[in-house]
C-alpha cells in the first residue's frame, strides 16, 4: 500500500518553473496550504500485472519495441490520485487561479512520487530480473490510444475508477499508465528525454529553455 505523508516541495517548484517562483513568506504559506489540502483529498489507487512482452497488442511502434528489447515479460501499471484532486483543482481555477496553478503542480509531483514508489515495489517483487524504466502511451511513437487497452487489461474502471475519454486522456487527470520491461539479462539504459515525450510541443520547461529531467 502506498500512502503520501508529504509532497516533494523541490519537485513542485520545478513544475512551477523554478526561477519564476518567488519564494517569500506568502509563497511558502501557499505551498503549505496546498499541500495540506491535497493530502486530505488524495486517495492513492494503483494496479499492476505481469504480461508477455512479445506478440502482444500492447506493442505498437518502434520506440516501445526498442524499449522492451530482450524483455520476455513486462509489468503494466496504472496509478491515480483520485477524483477529489481534480475537483479541488477545478474549484481553485474558478476562485483563485494562483492557488490552482500550485495545486496542479503539487499534484503532478505527487503522482510522480506514487509511480516512483510503485516502480520500487515492482522491482522488489522481481528480484533477479532486470527492469527497464517505465514507458507510457504517448511517449515517442507509442500510441496514446493504448491507454484504454491498459485500463481494460487491468480492469481499472471497475476496480479503481480510472477511465479514459474519447481523446484517450485519463480521468481522473492526475493519473498514469505505463509499462516496465522485465529481462533475464541486463537491459540497456536508454536515455529518456524530450524526443520520447508526447508533451514536447507544449512543454512549459522547454518553453523556458529548461528540461523536466525526464
Amino acid at each position: 500500500m502506498i500512502t503520501l505523508e508529504g509532497i516533494d516541495r523541490a519537485e513542485t517548484i520545478r513544475y512551477l518553473g523554478n526561477s519564476r517562483v518567488n519564494m517569500n513568506e506568502d509563497m511558502s504559506a501557499l505551498l503549505d496550504s496546498c499541500e495540506k489540502e491535497l493530502l486530505r483529498h488524495i486517495e492513492v489507487k494503483y494496479l499492476y500485472k505481469t504480461v508477455p512482452a512479445e506478440n502482444s497488442p500492447l506493442i505498437s511502434g518502434s520506440d516501445i519495441r526498442a524499449h522492451l528489447k530482450d524483455c520476455d515479460k513486462a509489468v503494466i501499471m496504472c496509478a491515480t490520485l483520485g477524483r477529489e484532486v481534480d475537483r479541488i483543482i477545478k474549484i481553485a481555477q474558478i476562485t483563485d487561479m494562483s492557488r490552482a496553478v500550485v495545486l496542479d503542480a503539487m499534484a503532478s509531483s505527487a503522482i510522480e512520487s506514487v509511480c516512483a514508489r510503485l516502480e520500487k515495489q515492482i522491482a522488489r517483487e522481481n528480484t533477479g530480473r532486470y527492469l527497464t524504466w517505465r514507458f507510457s502511451p504517448g511517449y515517442g511513437d507509442y500510441p496514446i490510444e493504448l491507454q484504454s487497452l491498459y485500463l481494460s487489461l487491468l480492469d481499472a474502471p471497475r476496480k479503481i475508477g480510472l477511465c479514459a475519454n474519447q481523446s484517450s486522456m485519463l480521468i481522473p487527470t492526475k493519473s498514469v499508465t505505463a509499462i516496465i520491461g522485465l529481462s533475464e539479462k541486463p537491459v540497456e539504459n536508454r536515455r529518456r528525454g524530450c524526443a520520447t515525450c508526447s508533451l514536447a510541443g507544449e512543454c512549459k520547461f522547454r518553453k523556458a529553455g529548461k528540461r523536466c529531467e525526464f
